[in-house]
């Protein structure tokens, strides 16, 4: 697996910068490519409150379900579980301090980092960059 390099090959999503880059917007290509960090509280989807799952914007992976995302205060969407194996988990050591790095399982995207300071019944909190997801409401 390579991931952030200029060609990917993840679980058969084979994709080089430039064709991710025609697919997603600049703030989504520097999130989920280039592992940047939205500015806190600039995403529609911390306050999205809707039924539904949370999707990758590169891919479409389900990634989390509304019945798990939860206040953190922090500004970014935060989630106590994944969907199932929706996501991988990457030691980060930049920024002078080791995180737990989140990305897709499918298309390798970084989405964020959890910490163990979330609410029961798991005791996470996967803080998302909102750009990298999309939201899918629940059908009526």
């Amino acid at each position: 697996m390579v991931i952030g390099a200029a060609y990917c090959t993840i679980s058969g999503v084979n994709k080089t910068d430039d064709e991710w880059g025609q697919e997603l917007s600049p703030e989504q290509f520097q999130v989920l490519r280039k592992h940047g960090t939205e500015r806190p509280g600039s995403s529609p989807l911390n306050r999205e409150k809707r039924d539904g799952v949370f999707k990758c914007a590169g891919c479409g992976t389900p990634l989390f379900d509304s019945e798990t995302k939860f206040e953190s205060g922090t500004g970014w969407p935060s989630f106590f579980r994944p969907l199932g194996d929706a996501v991988g988990e990457t030691t980060d050591r930049s920024m002078f301090m080791t995180r737990t790095e989140v990305h897709c399982a499918t298309c390798g995207g970084h989405l964020g980092h959890v910490f163990p300071d979330g609410p029961e019944p798991t005791g996470l909190r996967y803080c998302m960059n909102g750009v990298a997801m999309k939201f899918e409401p629940k059908a009526e």
